[in-house]
């Protein structure tokens, strides 16, 4: 089983970028440019590498691979994503890795391509790609190109090498396991050892919310791969597990005018087979609330007042300013009560947000992570 700590170290001790390895500050999907960038470094990885995996690390700096990190990305739903625009998709894995010197809420993401041995291409037009385009990697650039030979295998024995030297054992099980278990110690730090192989730690603040039992400040790890399955500050979730499986119930609190619920968002179920595999299964639960039209149109309206003030850098009422907190799910709300526009100007509050506190902007961050999840389910 591979260390993906180790992976990441090695990848970026050992290779500048090339064809087989890219490394990025961040990545934004939450739009189509980024959204599109994305693709085009997907597919141009495939192609460059038919016969072996290829990988982006995500929280480096380019200038000096000092790792930075980001926050914490959740998003299962990755390869739907990469199923709906690329013909001939690769097989893609993102992955969250905690590093010990980074802040509790940042880790580096590492992007996983396994490619099909196929030529992978733009399905549909997306931001200034046109539908059809194939890209390839030229050194560190992933390049539109014109392809008329049999694609060579030169990565292979390079990556295998990487791969072999990531190996996990158990100096590195344990001590991951002490890692946790001392850092966590103040929210019910646990582990649990599944099939006398896999060492799985979580941690949560424990609370009962309707005779349910939910924790927050949640972190899940898996030590052998010493992957973050799961981390957050504030979301609910619940937590089951026999001898086989280990499952997690997200909970979102959504509602409007003080009014609030607990609503079922996704299931992870992380399933541990005897042949040292295990696999991670998700699946939505989510049923958005639903309101009444006249209320919603009045609140939709009151957003986008806020909204243009936050544009024009006009001082906010104190009513609106404790709307502002909500803006983000209120917009979230409406849209899933079929205010298609809704959408947008949440997108178009982004930068209004971020600037006005770390709050707001935390909620705008759990807004898009909600409706990322229901659109590409």
């Amino acid at each position: 089983m591979i260390n993906k700590r180790l992976l990441i170290k090695n990848l970026l001790a050992h290779n500048d970028e090339n064809s087989f390895y890219d490394k990025k500050r961040k990545i934004d999907i939450t739009h189509k440019e980024g959204k599109a960038k994305f693709l085009k470094h997907i597919c141009a990885l495939s192609n460059s590498n038919p016969k072996n995996n290829s990988f982006i690390v995500i929280g480096v700096d380019d200038e000096d691979n000092k790792i930075i990190g980001v926050n914490f990305f959740d998003d299962s739903k990755i390869q739907n994503l990469i199923n709906a625009y690329l013909t001939h998709p690769p097989i893609v894995q993102y992955e969250n890795i905690p590093f010990p010197h980074l802040a509790d809420d940042k880790v580096v993401g590492l992007v996983t391509i396994r490619a099909i041995d196929q030529i992978t291409s733009l399905r549909k037009n997306i931001w200034k790609y046109y539908g059809g385009s194939v890209f390839f990697r030229d050194g560190s650039i992933s390049m539109p190109k014109v392809f008329d030979i049999e694609i060579k295998d030169v990565n292979s024995k390079i990556v295998a090498a990487i791969e072999t030297h990531a190996q996990n054992n158990i100096e590195y099980t344990l001590d991951g396991v002490f890692d946790f278990m001392n850092k966590r110690q103040d929210y019910n730090a646990q582990y649990k050892v599944f099939k006398e192989y896999f060492v799985l730690c979580w941690s949560g603040q424990k609370k009962v919310i309707k005779n349910e039992t939910l924790y927050s400040r949640v972190d899940i790890e898996l030590i052998n791969e010493q992957v973050r399955l799961f981390f957050s500050s504030f979301d609910e979730v619940s937590i089951s597990y026999d001898d086989h499986s280990f499952k997690i119930v997200e909970y979102v609190s959504l509602g409007l005018q003080n009014a609030f619920n607990y609503y079922q968002l996704e299931e992870t179920l992380i399933q541990f087979d005897d042949n040292a595999h295990y696999s991670i299964k998700t699946k939505l639960l989510f049923e958005p609330p639903q309101y009444d039209k006249k209320v919603l149109h009045h609140i939709y309206n009151a957003n986008n007042a806020i909204l243009e003030k936050l544009k024009k850098g006009l001082k906010l009422s104190k009513n609106e300013a404790v709307d502002l907190q909500n803006l983000p799910a209120t917009y979230l709300i409406c849209y899933l009560n079929l205010f298609h526009e809704a959408i947008d100007k949440l997108n178009e509050s982004k930068p209004y947000l971020k600037k006005h506190s770390a709050s707001v902007y935390n909620a705008y961050q759990e807004a898009t992570r909600i409706l990322r999840k229901v659109k590409y389910s």
